[in-house]
């Protein structure tokens, strides 16, 4: 059974307002109020002379168990809500593994599921490391990227992105973080431009919060659970407010969705959920035995979520 050995993560120090935001964004003056109070970003974090490398081995290196275990690692996975991330012919995920010493590690990026690609990547590293002859063989799931365009750091009346990473070693078989169930659904009439199409950004907009709803009482039956045996959820950051009425939807309390990063950290892309995971067990919301949900949807449009227990 999947299971999540160790998580770490990387906050660049550099903290911007979303005010000083206003400008370069082009925020109108009731776009950024709506984003502030009503959305509940405050801040994002930055490295603006960093690269993408920089963030993944920010985390990487955090990543103590990794120590010693490098020749374990088989594969390497960026789990990434941008198609591009650099130009031709950069490898960031190749260049972080020669750093590294993951001679071993067949490495690649995961696409096409945008801020949901994440959890695509846990789901396909289990079923390689299932597949492995090698019992003792790991994944190195990567997550974060560079908020270095307007379309890569806002969706309108939506979201603010931030730059931060995470690492995830995930290994076929373990004791705590097994993953119970996963479920995921794609909902391609919504692959457009929405900010050049209103009408499918108003379809969109409607079927967001019942699609995810649906996705997330899927993964929830899956692994022969209600949504009472749920303690947490461990959300992306898209927003504060859609998560409450998502919460008041599910009847599920919102005290239990982890939301303290999305004022701190903003949208951090792929990289949300495993932040978040840190400031749960750091809180103490998760305990041994615990099941928990994590639950992102990406643009185009992909509902994900999956229940582990810890």
């Amino acid at each position: 059974m999947t299971a999540l050995d160790a998580i770490a993560t990387y906050l660049p120090g550099q903290r911007v307002s979303v005010d000083e935001l206003a400008g370069p964004l082009g925020l109108e003056p009731m776009e950024l109020k709506m984003f502030k109070r009503f959305q509940g970003f405050a801040e994002i974090r930055l490295d603006p002379g960093g690269t993408l490398l920089d963030l993944l081995l920010g985390a990487a290196a955090a990543l103590e168990p990794l120590r010693g275990r490098e020749h374990q690692v088989k594969y390497v996975l960026h789990a990434r809500s941008m198609p591009a991330a650099v130009p031709y012919p950069l490898s960031p995920v190749h260049d972080l593994c020669r750093l590294l010493r993951l001679d071993n590690a067949i490495a690649f990026t995961v696409t096409h599921q945008a801020c949901a690609t994440g959890l695509l990547a846990v789901d396909a590293a289990g079923r390689l490391l299932a597949a492995d002859p090698d019992p003792g063989a790991l994944a190195l799931v990567l997550a974060g990227e560079k908020a270095f365009t307007r379309d890569a750091q806002l969706v309108p009346e939506t979201s603010v992105f931030g730059e931060a990473a995470a690492a995830c070693l995930v290994s076929a078989d373990g004791p705590r973080d097994r993953l119970l169930s996963y479920a995921t659904s794609t909902r391609g009439e919504f692959s457009g431009r929405l900010t050049d199409q209103p009408d499918l950004a108003q379809r969109y907009e409607q079927e967001y919060p019942l699609s995810l709803a649906a996705t997330i009482r899927a993964a929830v039956d899956r692994a022969g659970l209600s949504l009472d045996d749920i303690s947490v959820i461990l959300p992306h950051n898209v927003n504060d407010v859609s998560w409450r009425r998502l919460a008041r939807r599910l009847g599920f309390p919102i005290d239990a969705v982890v939301l303290d990063n999305v004022p701190v950290t903003g949208h951090a892309f792929c990289a949300d959920l495993f932040i978040n995971y840190a400031t749960a067990a750091r809180r103490g919301l998760l305990r041994a035995g615990d099941r928990y949900l994590i639950a992102a949807a990406g643009l185009g449009a992909t509902f994900s979520a999956m229940v582990l227990q810890h």
